[in-house]
């Protein structure tokens, strides 16, 4: 009975110092990846910085916690993110922003990205 007493304590314990680490943990981004603001509207057709885009078949949208969230879940709502887009011109990675990482420089056009430098290993973007 006390090693279960023990136990319940030590989880307990453990419980908020796991759940704070996973909240700082850093997400990873490819350097090819956009920063914008979209809007979902009728899935797959979503509003991209103001101009009209699709979803790709197979287009994964990534939460704050990196858990898949459905396109019909935000719809109606602007979200600050990250995106990839494929060789078809379609959205296909999505990556909707935490606080912490909308406030981080990221280039928002592909003429940006070119002239900035992109550190993988801090998932940081300076401007020369």
């Amino acid at each position: 009975m006390h090693r279960c007493l023990k136990a319940l304590a030590a989880l307990a314990l453990a419980v908020p110092v796991l759940a704070q680490a996973q909240l700082q943990l850093q997400r990873q981004f490819p350097a090819t990846a956009l920063r914008g603001e979209l809007q979902i509207t009728t899935p797959p057709d979503a509003i991209l910085n103001g101009q009209p885009v699709r979803l790709a078949p197979g287009a994964r949208i990534r939460g704050g916690d990196n858990l898949l969230v459905m396109s019909g879940a935000i719809a109606g709502r602007k979200s600050p993110v990250i995106y990839t887009i494929d060789t078809y011109g379609l959205l296909i990675d999505i990556w909707l922003l935490r606080e912490d990482e909308a406030g981080k420089l990221w280039p928002k056009t592909p003429d940006e990205a070119a002239k900035w430098v992109f550190d993988p290993a801090g998932q940081t973007w300076t401007k020369p």
